[in-house]
């Protein structure tokens, strides 16, 4: 099968190599997938480089969620036959025809989503949902900014923002990007370009926002701290900017405001039970057809590379999808 390798780690994204890759009937618990789309997260470009939480040994293939159909089962899995339709938080192994995957991370798809969606909607709606539900508790009247709105995981907090009941302020880069938000049922839409403290408080009274949702870093996180309102979250989600933000602390306890870091996996790993809730209740979201993430961009997988770069170089709105 073809499969695209990480051989050393590089921030030139041309190192990636694809390869025939020989792989092994499934071993006992595991389940062989054939992959039919694997979406692209900045976890990929950040793994490939060394500078992930997670360094896999090499060589590896990256791809960390994906959508396929089982054409093989290892022993002792049970609940599953050739040919179901399923979704798998793979780690590993997305971008590739094929991959070996633990029965545990294994789940069915929904019937209201395409494979090109399936494979894309878990990981951002469940870093909202830790993010927004149970780290900022956030409640039906608040105010909830998100920044990097049109990307995956922003798009995915707006929705959740409304499903919440919150107002939702949205800021973005380019004009294609806001006008998604605004299709999106945004209720405010700026321009990061020119600034947003001055208008966030404007549209909340001066208070500002209860609730910011940061995966950018960088002079975004410190013009955050200007307009969060008193017993306010700001919530760290990542730094696509490259730069990590510091603050003075007394900045924080003077304005009253909470610094929350977010990680959504490691959250479940550390409480499996609402891990596990975490999970269900995002399925069962999408079952109903109240979560459906938007695709900006799709590409075969023989040029994963350039599906990579996409989202690394911030031009992707909504989710980047890798089919085969």
């Amino acid at each position: 099968m073809k499969a695209l390798v990480c051989e050393k780690l590089s921030s030139n994204l041309a190192d990636l190599e694809f390869q025939d890759v020989i792989l092994p009937a499934p071993a006992p618990g595991t389940i062989k997938l054939r992959l039919r789309a694997a979406s692209v997260c900045f976890q990929d470009y950040l793994m490939v480089q060394g500078l992930y939480q997670m360094k896999p040994p090499l060589p590896f293939t990256p791809g960390m969620e994906g959508a396929g159909e089982v054409i093989a089962i290892g022993d002792g899995v049970t609940g599953w036959k050739i040919g179901d339709h399923v979704i798998a938080g793979l780690g590993l192994g997305g971008f590739a025809e094929e991959a070996n995957v633990q029965a545990t991370v294994v789940r069915h798809k929904p019937d209201s989503l395409s494979f090109t969606e399936a494979a894309s909607y878990a990981s951002a709606y469940i870093t909202a949902y830790v993010a927004l539900h149970r780290r900022a508790r956030l409640q039906a009247g608040e105010t909830l900014l998100v920044h990097g709105a049109a990307g995956g995981i922003g798009l995915a907090a707006c929705e959740l923002g409304k499903i919440f009941g919150a107002t939702v302020i949205a800021t973005a880069s380019s004009d294609e990007k806001r006008k998604v938000l605004k299709a999106r049922g945004v209720d405010h839409v700026l321009d990061v370009n020119e600034g947003f403290r001055d208008k966030v408080k404007a549209l909340t009274g001066g208070r500002g926002a209860d609730v910011i949702y940061d995966p950018v870093g960088g002079s975004v996180f410190d013009e955050s701290c200007r307009c969060i309102a008193f017993d306010g979250r700001l919530l760290i989600m990542g730094f696509t900017s490259g730069v990590h933000a510091s603050i003075a602390t007394n900045y924080a306890l003077i304005k009253g405001f909470s610094i929350m870091g977010v990680r959504a996996g490691e959250y479940g790993r550390r409480f499996p039970g609402r891990g596990v809730e975490n999970v269900q209740w995002v399925d069962q979201m999408a079952a109903k057809g109240k979560l459906r993430p938007h695709i900006g961009a799709t590409f075969p997988l023989e040029n994963a590379v350039e599906a990579i770069s996409e989202v690394a170089e911030r031009r992707a709105i909504g989710r980047v999808v890798v089919t085969l």
